[in-house]
């Protein structure tokens, strides 16, 4: 039997109305009302952002919405510069004219968690400035919303959640397609795609189609043969929560491989989220026990460089925590809303005072002839005094080693103002001293040659200027 190759499957399969995608209840019920808040004119939110994990639908939910709501739909997808500029001369534009074949438009950003701070400059302001000003909806999506850099975004949009799907309901689909096919398929073969493709209905549809172009029948021995195991990488949400739910210490490893999160930032991931999970004291106890464990080999490993001990922390921080569960088994498959590590937070906010603290430690060095770390431990703390209780010196200070306004406002918080007035005074009074020093000029451009003995004039001016002489003269 021959398979057409005409139209992919995964495209051919799309659903073509909302009520149409598997499951997604609560995100269909959330789409619809913000699409009929937009159809009155008074949208609450002129922004949607779709989240979950790769395959659940959150593409196939916006072209549904064009197919059934009559929108002409304008993609940036994640192979699209995403700077300022690509944003407001592609999206916002778009965003205030009505479409070429449809009276409105859908404007699509997808990946927005791929944004980057360097390669796509500007590209949070520009699309927090395109929400402000569209006309028309605009949809985001990202399999990982909660980074910090997208906090803004989130507060300007309507979050609809996509889970992952359930190897029941990819089962049901792919036997839809089958029957839809013609393909003669074992049903053991469909639930062995159905369970590798995790939750990915996607992927589930194009390995049951690259098995049928092949053999034109599915079997269990052909999937095997033809499909290998796949390394997905999960979500720190559903890393966390599966390391969580393990009852072997292969399976908890397992799960704990399945991310690119660093050791130590897996270990803050699981910290902020044990007690929200496990309701026992005693095994929460437990499972802080072999955390901390997992801390102490973590940092042997910084100290010393040892990272053959790394798969003790990580059987520590994975195994040990999950298998401390025992008086309230039932707790591990509670769903709980987890939360972003505080402290991958605070450090994130803390970032730009880290960098200036980091420059003025770097300019003073200069002076002392001393390192970036000890003018951090032993002279910014004296000159954090000098700035808090002597805004005089602390302007001298500023001048003479040329900082900014912000790195004023760092070094004091409580005389800051008076320092930048003094700053600025001084300022003026060096550019007056500079310019009352420079030689006079005869009419033929010049300068006058000098008489007597001693010193040239022009050698005095010499020794007489720059900031040295300014401050011993004040």
């Amino acid at each position: 039997m021959l398979v057409s190759k005409k139209i992919p499957w995964v495209i051919k399969y799309r659903p073509r109305k909302i009520d149409e995608l598997v499951n997604q209840d609560d995100a269909k019920a959330l789409v619809k009302a913000w699409l009929r808040s937009w159809e009155s004119g008074k949208p609450e939110k002129k922004a949607a952002l779709f989240y979950g994990p790769p395959g659940s639908g959150k593409t196939s939910m916006v072209e549904a919405i064009c197919r059934e709501y009559g929108y002409q739909l304008v993609e940036m997808n994640a192979s699209d510069y995403r700077r300022a500029s690509d944003i407001e001369r592609v999206a916002k534009v778009a965003s205030l004219q009505k479409g070429l074949f449809a009276s409105k438009r859908l404007i699509l950003l997808d990946e927005v968690d791929g944004v980057s701070g360097v390669a796509d400059e500007g590209a949070i302001e520009a699309i927090l400035d395109l929400i402000e000003t569209t006309k028309n909806p605009v949809v985001m999506t990202a399999n990982d919303p909660w980074d910090v850099r997208l906090r803004p975004v989130r507060d300007k949009s309507l979050l609809v959640e996509f889970k992952r799907l359930t190897k029941t309901e990819v089962l049901n689909l792919l036997k839809k397609i089958c029957l839809n096919e013609k393909l003669i398929c074992d049903e053991e073969a469909l639930k062995f795609i159905a369970e590798k493709s995790e939750g990915d209905l996607r992927s589930a549809i194009n390995d049951l189609e690259a098995v049928a172009e092949g053999a034109g029948k599915i079997t269990l021995d052909l999937v095997k043969q033809i499909l290998r195991a796949r390394d997905r990488v999960l979500e720190p949400f559903e890393v966390v929560r599966n390391i969580l739910r393990s009852n072997y210490v292969w399976q908890a490893k397992q799960n704990a491989s399945q991310t690119d999160l660093a050791p130590d930032e897996l270990m803050q991931w699981i910290n902020e989220n044990l007690p929200l999970q496990i309701t026992d004291p005693e095994d929460l106890w437990r499972a802080y026990e072999a955390l901390s464990k997992a801390d102490v080999y973590m940092g042997r490993i910084v100290k010393s460089g040892s990272w053959d001990l790394l798969a003790y922390a990580t059987e520590l921080m994975s195994a040990g925590v999950a298998l401390s569960i025992v008086n309230d088994v039932k707790s591990k498959y509670r769903w709980v809303k987890y939360q972003f590590p505080s402290k991958i937070r605070l450090m994130t906010q803390t970032k730009e005072a880290r960098a200036l603290r980091d420059t003025i430690a770097e300019l003073i060095g200069r002076q002392v002839h001393a390192s970036k770390q000890k003018v951090i431990n032993y002279v910014l703390p004296y000159v954090r005094i000098i700035f808090d209780n002597n805004p005089e010196m602390a302007a001298k200070i500023a001048v003479g080693l040329n900082l900014t306004d912000s790195m004023v406002r760092y070094l004091t918080q409580r005389n800051a103002d008076a320092v930048l007035n003094y700053v600025r005074e001084l300022r003026k009074a060096i550019s007056e001293e500079v310019k009352a020093s420079k030689p006079s000029k005869t009419s033929s451009g010049t300068s006058p040659p000098t008489k007597g003995k001693g010193k040239s004039t022009q050698t005095k001016e010499k020794e007489g200027r720059g900031l040295d002489a300014f401050f011993k003269k004040t």
